[in-house]
């Protein structure tokens, strides 16, 4: 017969320490209902400007230091290929904007000083537009480059 026991003590262990790690992640904000609303909210946006400061970011300036790699044409707009990257230091997020698409925001990653800020995607175009990779910074400052990304076929619809 086997010992349950043993397993029941470690099953019981086990879901204490989901709870504790559930109760710290809540504790810092990670599922708190105001943030789930405020993302829903930049998701939810129509133009880069409106996004940019549902994420926390002021009006936008470009700047050099933001590395957009985009291609020049996707014959896919199902599957665009996109990185971002940065090496300045105080980035807090990095945001993937489609100006055209029906939802602008298209990609939102949190960064932190143990988190580099390189990031790569795939995310749908539903036609030529310019993307948009955004640098929000600590200061509240929002650093762009863009880049036009001609759909020519396959494009997810509008």
């Amino acid at each position: 017969m086997k010992n349950t026991s043993n397993h029941n003590a470690h099953r019981r262990q086990s879901l204490k320490q989901i709870a504790s790690l559930t109760g710290l992640l809540a504790g810092v904000g990670y599922s708190s209902f105001a943030q789930a609303a405020y993302n829903k909210a930049a998701f939810d946006s129509k133009s880069v400007n409106e996004a940019v400061k549902f994420q926390g970011g002021g009006g936008i300036v470009e700047s050099k230091d933001i590395v957009l790699n985009a291609p020049d044409y996707a014959e896919n707009g199902s599957a665009v290929a996109l990185g971002v990257s940065t090496s300045l230091s105080g980035v807090r997020k990095i945001l993937i904007l489609i100006e055209k698409n029906p939802a602008t925001l298209s990609a939102a990653f949190e960064v932190s000083e143990w988190i580099e800020a390189n990031f790569a995607t795939r995310v749908k175009m539903s036609q030529t537009s310019d993307v948009y990779a955004v640098a929000i910074m600590a200061d509240g400052r929002a650093l762009f480059s863009k880049k036009e990304v001609k759909v020519t076929i396959g494009s997810c619809g509008a």
